[in-house]
């Protein structure tokens, strides 16, 4: 069984949940639809993290970019 994690952020139903597969990859769905799920491996899932983190999608960080 996938134990699945929601953002602290998340608010009236608006969220996304991510959860470790067995075999290490993450899955992410989204809690007004739980049927679908998009699945990463650890290095993209490592990649988007960093991104992340080094504020890559942050609006003012892509504008004109």
């Amino acid at each position: 069984m996938i134990e699945f994690k929601i953002s602290s952020f998340c608010n009236l139903g608006n969220c996304v949940e991510v959860g470790q597969l067995p075999d290490g990859s993450f899955a992410v769905r989204d809690t007004k639809d739980r049927s679908a799920t998009l699945t990463f491996s650890v290095d993209e899932w490592a990649a988007f993290v960093a991104g992340v983190k080094n504020g890559e999608f942050d609006p003012a960080q892509t504008v004109g970019a």
